[in-house]
């Protein structure tokens, strides 16, 4: 195999790790995001008496996931900043 092509197959790989990276933690702060949601719909002040399926249709919203999708995004930013500069 010719230098150059090894060279470029090894910034494949680790630009397609960056970016696995970055998904994986992104999809981790939605999922504390809904978790986070998910919690406040049983808690005492929310009333008794609601199931599991009320509470999904009540926080699963295109308006929910859209500020859990920015959420998560400036969180990865602020942490990939940290990463960078720690």
């Amino acid at each position: 195999m010719h230098p150059s092509m090894h060279q470029l197959d090894q910034k494949d790989r680790r630009l397609i790790a960056r970016i696995r990276r970055a998904v994986v933690e992104v999809a981790f702060i939605i999922f504390l995001f809904y978790a986070n949601l998910l919690m406040g719909e049983f808690s005492a002040t929310n009333g008794p008496g609601k199931t599991l399926a009320f509470a999904c249709r009540d926080i699963f919203t295109a308006t929910n996931f859209l500020i859990a999708l920015m959420a998560a995004l400036i969180g990865h930013g602020v942490v990939h900043y940290l990463r960078k500069k720690l």
